[in-house]
């Protein structure tokens, strides 16, 4: 079998992680055998469609790598194949065209509900003559859904699932406007695109037995079914924007990198062993459908974190940097010198260590992006003002020092500590720190020093001098 997976998004807003997932395990499948991986977009629904929807959920696919095979087609513009189908059920005595009023299908619920049954069209023009037809009434097309005895899907993921006909309507295929259902559509494009295997979201288990029923109607080959478990957010309820992050954009805003997050839903779903870190390579030779699990998971945004931090340490520095320059500028109106860029490509190892996202990376390195004098917060200045003394001292020893390795530094530091600090490094330390960087939080400040090297470091410490008190 030539394996052909598809993802077909509705662009009705940014594209949610949990879509993203079955992306990513579509193409994961796709990959693993040697198969297509297409993307349909969903459009049907005109009053909710907006191109800028398109354009998210292309960008979405792009940043995370999902590749796909051939153009990406539009349901929208198949509604001319969708309405042929519509007529050839009709032709079959397979569907009917049903005249009730607004007035009768409402009449319909209320009993059906009063009832308590599970559907409530009656249908009472599935072998009506179409000379009794109302004048005034626009009528749909229904499908002729088994009146009797029990239909049974297998699915890869959730196993054998029966329901009974009773539970079945014949529902709506083509509107009285004339435009197909998403019922209909959604079977003729995976029949037309050759799909083969359908692997999304269990709220959409349900619609499998009404999608059989047109694929019997037709005679056509059913897919391979697996319907993925939600994800919930950490209080048990389906992710939403309520939780945090919830988009694939918002995330990407926030700093992630695409293999933590490809790599953190796909633990979230699917297991392999004990492994966590999970690269793109491994995901494609290991991915099995019978391991994706069958309950629901939990959205947990520190163990996103922590694989972010992962990733993000394996980056390179240029790669690094090329990710801040644009939080540079939108968050704090800097553009990064060559300078600056080399003085955090000299220092990126101690300040990956210090962050989980790219934002975290640039705020941990604005020391090095911007000169002094710095705005200090209350700590900063009492320590900056405290330790004036003992900055002046360093300013002099360090003007003559022609060694500035970090150790260097530290022991001119300890020489300060010893002479006028009772041998108290930290006294010497964190008005240092504070000179240099504005914080009293930073990487090591002796290898701070040496990446700034001598006549910025003393330049520093003159510019903090004189902002003191």
């Amino acid at each position: 079998m030539n394996i052909v997976t598809r993802f077909p998004p509705s662009p009705t807003g940014f594209m949610h992680v949990g879509n993203a997932r079955t992306a990513y395990f579509n193409w994961l499948y796709a990959k693993r055998n040697g198969g297509k991986f297409v993307v349909r977009i969903e459009d049907t629904d005109r009053a909710r469609y907006k191109p800028e929807y398109v354009d998210a959920i292309t960008n979405a696919l792009s940043w995370m790598g999902l590749d796909h095979d051939g153009e990406i087609t539009s349901q929208f513009a198949n509604q001319a194949r969708h309405a042929e189908i519509v007529q050839e059920l009709l032709d079959k005595g397979q569907a009917y065209y049903c005249y009730c009023s607004p007035e009768e299908l409402e009449e319909m619920r209320v009993t059906s509900k009063a009832e308590g049954r599970a559907t409530y069209y009656d249908r009472r023009w599935r072998d009506r003559d179409a000379s009794d037809a109302p004048k005034d009434i626009k009528p749909v097309v229904r499908i002729k859904a088994p009146l009797e005895g029990k239909m049974t899907v297998h699915d890869e993921v959730q196993g054998e699932v029966t329901v009974a006909a009773e539970q079945l309507d014949d529902f709506i295929i083509l509107r009285s406007d004339g435009v197909p259902t998403y019922m209909l559509a959604v079977v003729v494009d995976d029949h037309d695109m050759g799909i083969t295997h359908v692997i999304r979201g269990d709220d959409h288990l349900n619609n499998v037995f009404r999608q059989n029923v047109i694929y019997d109607a037709m005679g056509w080959s059913k897919p391979v079914y697996a319907h993925l478990p939600l994800i919930l957010g950490p209080d048990g309820a389906k992710l939403s924007k309520r939780h945090g992050a919830a988009s694939v954009e918002e995330f990407r805003e926030m700093g992630y990198l695409p293999e933590a997050l490809k790599n953190y839903l796909l633990r979230l779903g699917w297991s392999h062993g004990d492994d966590e870190i999970i690269s793109d390579a491994q995901a494609i030779e290991w991915f099995d459908l019978k391991d994706i699990n069958k309950s629901a998971g939990r959205f947990d945004y520190q163990k996103l974190d922590s694989v972010n931090d992962h990733y993000l340490n394996l980056r390179s520095a240029d790669d690094l940097i090329g990710l801040m320059k644009p939080i540079f500028k939108k968050e704090y109106n800097i553009e990064l010198s060559t300078q600056s860029a080399a003085w955090i490509n000299a220092g990126i190892d101690e300040l990956k260590e210090r962050a989980k996202t790219i934002p975290d990376l640039a705020k941990e390195a604005l020391f090095y992006a911007t000169q002094p004098p710095y705005n200090l917060d209350e700590k900063a200045q009492k320590m900056l003002d405290e330790g004036k003394d003992i900055l002046t001292h360093l300013s002099a020893k360090f003007e003559v020092q022609n060694d500035f390795s970090s150790e260097a530094v530290k022991n001119i530091c300890m020489e300060i500590a010893n002479e006028h600090a009772a041998g108290k490094l930290g006294k010497v330390g964190m008005p240092l720190r504070v000179a240099l960087t504005g914080t009293t939080s930073s990487p090591t400040i002796f290898n701070v020093a040496e990446i700034l090297r001598k006549k910025e470091t003393c330049t520093r410490i003159n510019t903090a001098l004189q902002n003191s008190d």
